[in-house]
């Protein structure tokens, strides 16, 4: 599927926020993604140390496997995904661009070619998992999907999808990184990774007064409340 060699995408820093409004924004910029009109990238961190889990896992099995807390259960697929000083990132892409017409496992290994070309440019050799090793069932970082980046035989990048009518939202993790790498030289190079292997033209974006009374409502009504994260 081809694309015109020059896009443009928005790109967002939105810097330190807790559990539920981390997920909340995401969320957000899914559903407002069709008003949008062009795709987002967007790199954020933790306030706290947490941990997100995928939406069709029991809690029950996550409160066993992990003492950190607070827990927050993602609009996202996926397992277990411990937050602190990880470099999490989210991919908001909107119905009318080509990317969200790729089967799952194309984006997947797309967004993760991306994340391997990011690291090349740092003179990070990495690869992408060619099968599945499970250790700990649920647990994200403890194995590797197919397509999941590996540093040294080890996961090192790992995401989670969910495609609606609205657009398609990919949420991920970088952890443990690579010594001698900081935060910010990583989100530059994704952005130079983008330009260089795909003609991406990045501006950079704050979200309007529309995704943010979003942000507020879903991180109220829904990410932080118990009944939402408890509902299996």
């Amino acid at each position: 599927m081809s694309e015109a060699k020059s896009e443009q995408w928005f790109v967002v820093d939105s810097g330190p926020g807790d559990a539920a409004a981390n997920m909340a924004l995401d969320e957000a910029l899914l559903e407002t993604s069709p008003g949008t009109n062009l795709p987002v990238l967007r790199f954020y961190s933790w306030t706290q140390p947490a941990a997100s889990f995928g939406y069709f896992q029991k809690i029950a099995d996550i409160e066993r496997a992990t003492a950190l807390r607070p827990l927050v259960r993602r609009t996202t697929g996926g397992g277990l995904v411990p937050h602190d000083a990880d470099w999490t990132y989210s991919v908001v892409v909107p119905p009318s661009h080509a990317w969200y017409a790729l089967r799952a496992s194309e984006s997947y290994e797309r967004m993760h070619r991306w994340i391997q070309s990011a690291f090349t440019a740092l003179r990070v050799a990495t690869e992408l998992a060619t099968s599945c090793r499970k250790e700990i069932p649920g647990q994200c970082f403890a194995g590797f999907e197919k397509s999941d980046v590996l540093f040294l035989g080890r996961k090192i990048a790992g995401a989670a999808q969910r495609r609606t009518k609205d657009g398609l939202l990919i949420q991920g993790s970088v952890q443990p990184q690579p010594a001698g790498i900081s935060r910010v030289a990583w989100q530059q190079a994704m952005c130079s990774a983008a330009h260089n292997d795909r003609g991406t033209a990045w501006s950079k974006w704050t979200p309007p007064g529309v995704v943010l009374e979003q942000t507020q409502r879903l991180a109220a009504e829904k990410y932080s409340r118990d009944d939402y994260n408890r509902r299996r």
